[in-house]
């Protein structure tokens, strides 16, 4: 179930910029098709929706997939040889424009080729990343999207939902930049509001259970960045901090979707968008990621998981139920 208000100047906005791409798109010569190459690093429902309303943009904007649009979408699995060698494929098989769907998959695009416009989305930080020189000025072929959370805003959310909380658990993939980027910040805003922090990193999936159990009795509640890892296991995840009765604070919505108690986060879908948008005007327009600002949103959104509230038995403020997408 879901209620809340959703911002509709940023659709607006997206609005605008499709329409001015697609009467550029127009004078396309009949015959022309274009070949865009995509590598997701993992199936997780927030990636999943990245890259749906990535495709959807195109189409929006008149590069529709099987008519005057050719589009091969590779899923390593979180495997990282494997994306190694899904990445050099999509490069050799010539493809006008390709999309790293999370930072890992970006970086393994970036590390094949300096020439072919390259596109992220679901990537935190692209210079913490070494993918660009700066968000203003990429300086090289890669732009795209940023999915930076308001990690501020995050904890005081855990601090409203968990008041008495004194001890917060951080857990990320080792091997993401993304995420020991978020974890970072986390550290650093939990202690600025008097917090103690116990951080674990995990190497592989299987590792999951075993150092979420591994915190259970030393933490108060758990905050999970946008983590493709954890992302991908949060039922996993739940199932252990449910049984100790620990609340989950998550990086975005999906992830709060699949048992997590809350978050203020990014939608994916508005995200995968606004990337579709900006690969229309390489495409269409022969717009250079080199000189593309990387882009972001401005408003995030409160999700909470009802479900996940009454089973740990918090109450959530009226206010913050009328605000919310909710979940159950």
């Amino acid at each position: 179930m879901k209620n809340g208000r959703k911002n509709g100047r940023v659709w607006l906005s997206l609005l605008v910029s499709m329409l001015l791409v697609f009467s550029m798109g127009g004078a396309l010569a009949a015959d022309t098709v274009f070949t865009v190459g995509v590598l997701q690093f993992v199936e997780h429902p927030a990636l999943d929706a990245a890259t749906e309303f990535f495709v959807k943009a195109l189409a929006d904007g008149g590069l529709v997939d099987g008519e005057n649009l050719r589009i091969t979408v590779l899923n390593p699995s979180a495997d990282f040889g494997s994306m190694d060698l899904m990445a050099g494929k999509l490069v050799d098989d010539g493809n006008m424009l390709l999309l790293g769907v999370a930072t890992p998959a970006v970086q393994a695009l970036a590390s094949k080729t300096d020439t072919i416009p390259i596109l992220g989305v679901a990537v935190t930080d692209y210079v913490g990343a070494g993918l660009i020189v700066s968000n203003e000025a990429p300086g090289i072929n890669v732009s795209g999207t940023t999915d930076m959370n308001p990690i501020d805003l995050q904890m005081d959310l855990l601090l409203a939902l968990v008041p008495e909380a004194q001890v917060v658990g951080i857990a990320y993939a080792a091997n993401e930049d993304n995420s020991r980027i978020q974890a970072d910040i986390a550290v650093a805003e939990a202690e600025k509001r008097g917090l103690s922090v116990i951080v674990k990193t995990i190497s592989a999936v299987g590792e999951v259970q075993m150092t979420i159990e591994s915190m259970m009795g030393d933490i108060d509640v758990l905050y999970v960045p946008t983590d493709n890892m954890l992302a991908a296991a949060m039922q996993v995840v739940t199932g252990v901090t449910d049984a100790h009765g620990v609340p989950v604070i998550v990086g975005e919505a999906n992830m709060c979707k699949s048992g997590g108690l809350a978050t203020v986060g990014l939608n994916y879908e508005r995200l995968g968008y606004q990337t579709g948008l900006m690969a229309l005007r390489v495409l269409l327009e022969g717009a250079n990621p080199a000189e593309m600002p990387i882009e972001s949103q401005t408003d995030a959104e409160l999700s909470i998981n009802l479900t996940a509230a009454q089973l740990l038995g918090i109450t959530i403020p009226q206010e913050m139920l009328d605000a919310a997408i909710l979940f159950e």
